[in-house]
């Protein structure tokens, strides 16, 4: 039985001549799990807005077609029916939370509903303790990170037990632990609790391998339709998009018929594979020295960019974000920051910005304590973006967003602002008000007016939030080149495979305290959940093995005749 029917489904935000949506027609059974794939700026947010009635009722703009819930058209659905059979987490999750209290915001949907205190109560239990929220139930809202914040709003929709449940990339901002727990959490509601799920998500190698049904959208339309794992893998590399996830990816470019979809399925595959051909032939490949190998340390003879001393971090409510911090960066460095949620990674990079200073210890930059520097001063030396974007954002245009850093800083254009806008694929939305573009292209405005002022040290907070595997490609081959023009990096992150393919060396927080630090060959592989799947799949054969090139390189050594026989 169809659950949603979209029919002729075309719409237009207000003041825009094209399209978001352009007659798009779908039905999703009841039950299903749907995962919803696209660039950014593909129309995916719009569809699921338009589902979750959102559009035109709260954007406005012109709307033709019908969208039918069970049946009932959406225009006939009363609200608060709705939002018993239809709960939608957001992408960003600020626009979502209201109240200043977790336990409250948990609270607030279900006193809308009128349900009585003691089912209340229940319901926060459950949702509380599901997503190890328990311990910040009293906490307030703008003093969570970004992370917990998500979870906080994927509990208030959960809390209201929808039929269906619409979720736009709601582990954009959670580490790899929590980024698990969510979609397990999400995997048994949909095959227990028969809640159908619609999910739109770019971190693909986390969920690729539930889903029930595939569809990618391009320019508004839905372009791919399918059911079927192993074809939309095979589609995706043939018509070179980006829609996979590296472990699909990997076995489709190097030439097997059967693609794994998770990383059991790929290890059966190699183990047995190399008891078919020379293990000399996995092995050899330790020896083999490669352009992505770590390189000997050579800063012994370079003056450190920033210094960071036995610093610590406490915030007014007494709690230790940072503990005996000691961290030096070097010009031309790419160092990774990983860790848990809350685990003090942009309290570290809002003290090396002069945002925060120091209760003890210090931070030097270019030799001097900038504990009694104005940000302003800085601002030349260190670039730093933030979590949300919407804080860079305050024009009209996204090309005045860029102009405005460099008369800012009293720079010359020189051509730098269309360069910035080809660079980040901005050309196209030059003109357009930038809070009217999707949260990736958003973030993309954002490091825009940061790259601008041409910083010598870039601190970047999830620049890869809301970024598609061709968007955080392009990304990372931009911050390559400023790697290599001697610019220092230092990007926080939960995304562990643009860690593996990109950074240089990996600094892992917990609990505010430097645990562990190395280059990303020493720190990514043989570890239960910050690794990337292709080191994962490689585990134990060959621990050299952290990128998807280096994976190609590895399996196109196995004999093609012995591919076929194990497809």
């Amino acid at each position: 039985m169809a659950i949603i029917e979209v029919e002729d489904l075309t719409y237009c935000y207000p003041e825009t001549a094209s399209p978001a949506l352009d007659k798009i027609n779908l039905t999703i059974k009841e039950g299903e799990f749907v995962l919803l794939l696209g660039g950014s700026g593909s129309g995916k947010s719009s569809l699921v807005r338009a589902i979750a009635g959102l559009i035109p009722e709260f954007y406005g703009g012109k709307f033709r077609g019908k969208i039918r819930i069970n049946g009932v058209d959406l225009k006939n659905i009363a609200r608060k029916t709705l939002i018993q059979k239809v709960g939608m987490v957001f992408q960003d999750p600020e626009s979502q939370l209201i109240m200043t209290n977790v336990e409250q915001e948990l609270a607030f949907g279900l006193e809308n509903l009128g349900l009585d205190n003691t089912l209340m109560r229940r319901r926060i239990m459950e949702v509380s303790s599901a997503l190890s929220l328990n311990s910040i139930l009293e906490n307030n809202i703008p003093e969570l990170s970004g992370g917990l914040k998500q979870k906080v709003a994927m509990a208030s929709v959960l809390a209201m037990q929808p039929d269906i449940l619409i979720l736009d990339e709601p582990t954009s901002q959670l580490d790899p632990v929590a980024g698990e727990e969510i979609l397990t959490i999400i995997r048994r509601l949909n095959e227990e609790n028969g809640i159908t799920v619609v999910l739109i998500e770019q971190r693909l190698e986390r969920c690729f391998h539930l889903a029930d049904r595939f569809l990618v959208m391009d320019k508004g339309s839905i372009i791919y339709n399918t059911t079927d794992s192993q074809e939309i893998a095979r589609w995706t590399v043939d018509n070179n998009k980006p829609f996979i996830p590296p472990l699909a990816k990997l076995f489709t470019i190097a030439g097997f018929n059967k693609i794994p979809l998770n990383v059991k399925e790929g290890r059966r595959i190699i183990k047995e594979a190399v008891n078919e051909v020379q293990v000399s032939q996995i092995i050899s490949r330790k020896d083999e020295k490669t352009s992505e190998s770590p390189i000997p340390d050579e800063k012994d003879h370079l003056h450190p960019l920033v210094e960071v001393e036995k610093m610590w971090y406490v915030y007014e409510n007494g709690k230790e974000a940072l503990k005996n911090i000691d961290l030096k960066i070097y010009p031309g460095d790419f160092i990774v920051l990983l860790g848990e949620n809350a685990a003090g990674k942009t309290t570290l990079l809002k003290n090396i910005t002069g945002l925060l200073k120091p209760t003890r210890g210090k931070v030097k930059i270019l030799g001097q304590d900038i504990k009694n520097k104005a940000v302003e001063e800085l601002v030349s030396i260190v670039g730093y973006l933030a979590q949300n974007p919407n804080d860079y954002l305050f024009l009209t245009a996204v090309r005045e967003e860029i102009m405005f850093t460099l008369n800012n800083l009293g720079l010359e254009d020189n051509g730098k602002v269309e360069e910035l806008l080809d660079r980040l694929n901005l050309t196209r939305h030059a003109d357009q008000n930038p809070r009217d573009l999707s949260s990736g292209e958003r973030q993309r405005v954002a490091l825009a007016s940061i790259l601008a002022a041409d910083p010598r040290l870039i601190l970047l907070d999830e620049p890869t939030r809301g970024l598609d595997y061709e968007l955080k490609g392009k990304l990372g081959e931009i911050l390559l080149d400023l790697q290599k023009n001697g610019k220092a990096l230092l990007v926080v992150t939960h995304d562990v495979e643009f860690a593996a393919e990109y950074a240089q060396e990996i600094v892992l927080l917990s609990q505010g305290s430097i645990i562990a630090k190395g280059s990303k060959y020493d720190m990514l592989t043989r570890s239960t959940f910050y690794s990337p799947q292709i080191s994962k799949l490689f585990n134990k054969i060959d621990d050299t093995v952290v990128t998807i090139r280096e994976g190609e390189r590895l399996l196109r050594n196995l004999d093609i005749s012995a591919k076929r026989k194990l497809s």
